[in-house]
């Protein structure tokens, strides 16, 4: 029979539960928050993976929703060291062994908090809605309680896009939300990463 976690929530010993490994992935999120804020990235969620005795520890790592592009790599790496002692120092680990994984979410990440909205204005979205019409269109704004999108009106291939007047769905009325990926914003995208390694070029 597996052994409960204590208050703290460490396994001691046997195969831990689906609620365990989520006592377990709370009590870090709240350890591993000030690290991620120190980087100045916000900390999406952390998820724990327990196979025999190896455990292994995925950090989910965002940009602050007043900030636009990805999480590089280089950033990345940082948060990963910084991340890596904060783990080495926890009080409460017995010292299993275990994979650190961080990584950032990517375009295809559901839109289920205000803040995933925020940090993709201006990008196009499709969102499934409980009550009326799926919307798909570019995403204008974000409120406390709602979005406002331009919506796309379909048209015929090889004629030009034609879009409607703003419409503003509430949260409570969003069944679902995704990006859709355009190549014109993956173009700009790129030539913005491109950029900023001439500018560091230039620094260095």
């Amino acid at each position: 029979m597996a052994d409960r976690p204590d208050h703290t929530g460490v396994f001691h010993s046997g195969k831990p539960s689906g609620a365990q490994t989520q006592l377990e992935a709370s009590r870090l999120k709240e350890l591993l928050a000030p690290t991620v804020a120190a980087s100045d990235l916000y900390l999406e969620d952390i998820e724990v993976r327990i196979a025999g005795t190896q455990r292994t520890v995925h950090v989910i790592v965002d940009l602050p929703e007043d900030q636009q592009g990805g999480v590089s790599l280089d950033k990345i790496a940082e948060v990963s060291q910084s991340l890596s002692a904060a783990l080495d120092e926890d009080p409460h680990d017995e010292g299993a062994p275990y994979d650190l994984e961080v990584s950032s979410p990517g375009v295809s990440r559901p839109l289920t908090e205000p803040r995933h909205w925020r940090r993709n204005l201006g990008r196009k979205v499709s969102v499934k809605v409980l009550d009326g019409d799926n919307v798909t269109g570019r995403l204008l704004e974000v409120g406390d309680d709602s979005v406002t999108i331009r919506p796309d009106i379909p048209v015929k291939k090889g004629m030009k896009p034609k879009h409607g007047e703003p419409v503003q769905l509430a949260f409570a009325n969003i069944r679902s939300g995704k990006v859709e990926i355009e190549f014109t914003h993956l173009d700009e995208d790129l030539a913005a990463a491109q950029m900023r390694g001439e500018l560091e070029d230039e620094e260095a």
